[in-house]
């Protein structure tokens, strides 16, 4: 990877700037041009460098419901099954991950009677049942991939609290999530060819974006690293069954390592799912992430009565 691409993803992966000529601005700050930084950022994509570019938005702060959700599939079944889920509009993400459940998916929808209908479908088109993992509570989320001169890769956390609030959006902030949702237009002046896609001017368009950042509706604009792409090759989920009385202060110490990109507080699903805590922790290898798990371990003590980690391979 280069200087000019190793420096704007060190530095970018949040606080794209929301203005007129943003490439531009950017450019002079590393010594290059807006040209060659569009290129560049395109080239990032075009490798799998980047997984995307632009606004990250956050369906619960908009009125909206998401989820995890996991299903126990069959061995035979499972691609098929895959390919069910994974046609619905509602899904963001799905992982295979190594336990009796053993696949594990977002949902993301526009009210709380939507998420649930979309579980009822999942259930009645594959017959088989959709456990449900709400968030409770958020203790981390964010992680910020940085890279050194040599290309070796480390992780740290972003900066700043998580933003709260939310907003009720209207039809031209959904017209311009619409043009911005799959990344923000490689121009010189993107806001101004998302304007043109919504019918709007360039102000109208800087001006609802930055209140949407502000209210927390966009979690962050930038380049979002492709993990596995960079090296950070060992993704594992972990789950702990931690006291409930001490849940609030150790989930908040787990957040805090510079290793765990999530950190929430889900439900229990008994007898089959003991786990109260979830931490999403990224290493090069599996060997990495069982060091951070020691370290978690630790931390937790005797406050956690079980653990385990489900490693993610496809």
């Amino acid at each position: 990877m280069d200087e000019l691409a190793r420096n704007f993803l060190n530095r970018y992966q949040g606080g794209f700037p929301i203005e007129e000529q943003p490439f531009a601005h950017i450019a002079s700050e590393l010594d290059s041009n807006a040209d060659s930084l569009i290129d560049c950022v395109r080239r990032m994509l075009d490798e799998g460098i980047l997984s995307r570019f632009g606004p990250l938005y956050d369906a619960s702060s908009m009125g909206g419901s998401i989820t995890l959700a996991a299903l126990s599939v069959p061995t035979e079944r499972f691609d098929e099954v895959a390919e069910t889920v994974n046609a619905m509009p509602e899904i963001a993400h799905n992982y295979e991950r190594e336990h009796e459940l053993n696949m594990w998916f977002v949902i993301a929808t526009e009210t709380p009677e939507l998420l649930q209908q979309a579980i009822d479908h999942i259930e009645q088109t594959v017959n088989l049942p959709v456990y449900n993992f709400p968030k409770l509570q958020t203790f981390y989320l964010g992680l910020q991939i940085s890279l050194d001169d040599s290309g070796g890769v480390c992780t740290r956390p972003i900066p700043g609290p998580l933003k709260q609030g939310g907003m009720i959006i209207d039809e031209m902030d959904r017209n311009i999530m619409q043009a911005t949702q799959e990344g923000l237009p490689l121009q010189k002046a993107p806001y101004t060819e998302v304007a043109a896609a919504c019918d709007c001017d360039t102000e109208t368009v800087m001006r609802r974006m930055r209140r949407m950042l502000d209210r927390g509706v966009i979690r962050r604009i930038g380049a979002v690293p492709n993990h596995y792409r960079l090296g950070l090759r060992g993704n594992g989920m972990s789950v702990w069954n931690v006291d409930d009385a001490r849940l609030q202060e150790l989930g908040a110490r787990v957040g805090r390592l510079d290793f765990v990109s999530h950190c929430y507080e889900r439900p229990r699903r008994l007898p089959l799912w003991p786990y109260n805590l979830f931490a999403m922790v990224h290493g090069h290898d599996r060997d990495e992430v069982s060091e951070e798990l020691q370290e978690i371990t630790a931390l937790l003590g005797s406050d956690c009565r079980e653990n385990d980690v489900l490693f993610s391979t496809r």
